[in-house]
């Protein structure tokens, strides 16, 4: 399934106050890989930005004011994230908040869930890692991804974060075997197949056998373990059990 990994930044906490949305960015990723694709817009709420609001991602009321409404990108937005996965940190927040804008524009738009399947990356951190922090920035610390350019809240920043925590939680190692070189010509190959070219490229590994004396050594130590286990080193059963006679 297409995978879209979308953020908002917003004039406040509580769409039933008032508060509007401010900014979307959205991630494509297939198969894995995130793609070029993006959408990104800031918006004009048409209302106040609370000073707590513009502490957390610096977007303020003169900044926004030439910047289009909800109701102008609408079409173009839904389009881009119709019938996708969407990957969301703290789903109810973002989801409340465009379930709200929706509505606002009476256009018979229904619940963002009837268009998109809903994935929330909070909930599933604190599956992972009960009882510690789940924030982004305490993921990104987790799974060592940079961070470090990220003085204020942004909601394609945060997206292009989360793209990457997510495929690390999920299991990223399949993305970290992509290249700058590989990445386009490499996009739909399984991840088995670079497994088995990266193994192959390399030089064959020397193999070293142990000599006389640290044979003697690795026996005495398997006696010393039988000995203290009362005869049940199982590794010392198998080294005396001769290879043709059937256990």
């Amino acid at each position: 399934m297409r995978q879209i990994v979308l953020d908002t930044e917003t004039t406040g906490l509580e769409p039933k106050e008032g508060h509007r949305i401010i900014e979307i960015g959205c991630i494509e990723i297939l198969n894995r890989r995130v793609t070029k694709q993006h959408f990104h817009c800031y918006l004009n709420p048409e209302c106040e930005i609370s000073a707590e609001a513009v502490a957390v991602h610096g977007l303020t009321s003169e900044f926004l004011q030439d910047k289009p409404k909800f109701a102008e990108i609408v079409t173009k937005f839904m389009d881009f994230i119709r019938d996708a996965e969407l990957i969301i940190h703290n789903a109810d927040f973002d989801v409340g908040f465009i379930n709200h804008e929706l509505q606002l524009l009476r256009q018979n738009w229904q619940a963002l869930n009837h268009y998109c399947q809903i994935t929330d990356t909070l909930k599933m951190a604190r599956t992972l890692f009960p009882g510690q922090k789940a924030n982004l920035d305490a993921l990104c610390r987790r799974y060592g991804i940079d961070n470090s350019h990220r003085e204020l809240h942004g909601a394609l920043l945060d997206a292009e974060l989360l793209a990457e925590v997510y495929l690390a939680m999920t299991g990223g190692q399949t993305s970290l075997l992509a290249t700058d070189s590989n990445q386009q010509t490499n996009r739909h190959q399984p991840a088995q197949e670079t497994i088995r070219r990266l193994a192959t490229d390399r030089p064959a590994l020397p193999i070293i056998l142990a000599n006389a004396e640290e044979l003697e050594a690795h026996q005495q130590r398997l006696n010393a373990i039988d000995k203290a286990s009362g005869g049940k080193c199982a590794w010392k059963k198998l080294t005396e059990t001769p290879a043709n006679v059937p256990e």
